[in-house]
């Protein structure tokens, strides 16, 4: 069993029945169920959607992306063994506790493997809402370059590099390329303030005003309660993006819930809070592969300056990285998952194979020639 076989890098030609080609995005792939297929399901399994909800499966994959490029290691090694399994692993584990604590919904229904996740349609707000405990990464960078306005939040003088912020600032980006916003430039994950959401709620998919405030509620007590938690067993929380979107519920009512994936090394930064103490930062998060591949490149300019996207998808297909870079991911990302969840990360033999099989097994959805 080579380890390129565990490793699932292609999620999006598995033989589930579709009614629209499969969407395949950086890590996940969706595949949208038909209406009977859908139907079928709500009915056998008891969703609490409604009756004509379109569902999809999302599949993961263990692929790696960094500053927007997907990236591969010697050995034809197309991913991060385990990754995938420890990023839903962690999400599973925060939606569970956000639903014992009476917070929101998330858009999962039904978890068949770990690498996969049955989902109902929700109407994507159109925001990256980012939530930042501390002054680190992109907003440290502009801060210390003189800039003291972060979507229209004034920063106060004298903040020091990875250190806690006064309070937890709310620092929104846009989610795809939204047109037409006077003052948003059209490109995706622009930085926005709370004035530009207000002004133009309906262009970012909010239904009505006040679900401004509800999603900033849902954002705050979503941080809380995974920051309380990883205190817990002695991590940092420092910044998160969460995503949100609306769902219509058996009872035909709309409701606004979490959709993506949470609190997961992919989407926050955690940092071990004893070696935090002792005056250094250690990354159980993607933050330690970025910093990797700014040091193990001559130019990280290519990386970090957006003019230069060409060179860096040349960077990323043309080089295959030293093996250990991607093992000391999968270190990471397994590592923090089991600290979190207290459940081992299990490596499968054939990741797809299995999928197939439960699909077909237990919910009829595989298509056979």
């Amino acid at each position: 069993m080579s380890l390129a076989d565990q490793i699932l890098a292609v999620n999006d030609d598995l033989p589930i029945r579709t009614s629209k080609p499969v969407h395949s995005g950086k890590v996940r792939s969706v595949y949208w169920l038909t209406e009977e297929d859908s139907r079928r399901l709500i009915q056998q399994k008891g969703y609490n959607v409604a009756a004509d909800a379109p569902l999809a499966i999302m599949v993961i994959s263990d692929r790696i992306s960094a500053f927007d490029c997907i990236w591969h290691a010697e050995g034809d090694v197309a991913g991060v063994p385990g990754k995938g399994a420890a990023l839903n692993a962690i999400s599973n584990h925060w939606f569970e506790l956000f639903r014992q604590q009476g917070l929101a919904d998330s858009h999962i229904l039904d978890i068949p493997h770990p690498f996969v996740w049955i989902v109902q349609k929700a109407t994507p707000i159109k925001i990256e809402a980012i939530c930042r405990n501390y002054i680190t990464g992109s907003m440290w960078r502009a801060y210390e370059k003189g800039e003291r306005e972060f979507c229209g939040i004034q920063l106060p003088e004298g903040l020091e590099k990875d250190k806690q912020l006064p309070e937890m600032l709310i620092t929104p980006s846009t989610k795809g390329i939204l047109k037409g916003i006077p003052g948003v430039p059209e490109a995706d994950d622009v930085n926005i303030s709370r004035q530009d959401i207000e002004a133009n709620y309906a262009a970012f998919n909010f239904r009505r005003p006040a679900d401004i405030d509800l999603y900033e509620k849902l954002l705050k007590e979503g941080f809380d309660v995974i920051s309380q938690a990883l205190a817990d067993i002695d991590q940092i929380f420092v910044d998160t993006k969460f995503e949100f979107g609306y769902v219509t519920d058996a009872q035909g009512q709309d409701k606004l819930i979490y959709m993506d994936e949470v609190g997961t090394p992919d989407s926050s930064r955690i940092w071990d809070a004893q070696q935090y103490v002792a005056g250094n930062i250690v990354e159980n998060s993607k933050e330690g592969f970025r910093q990797f591949l700014l040091n193990y490149f001559p130019d990280p300019d290519i990386l970090l300056n957006k003019t230069r996207m060409p060179e860096r998808e040349a960077l990323a297909r043309d080089n295959a990285l030293p093996l250990k870079a991607l093992l000391d991911v999968s270190e990471t990302y397994t590592g923090i998952a089991e600290k979190i969840t207290g459940q081992p990360i299990h490596l499968s033999d054939n990741p797809k194979q299995e999928i197939i099989e439960i699909l077909d097994r237990e919910y009829g959805l595989i298509q056979h020639s």
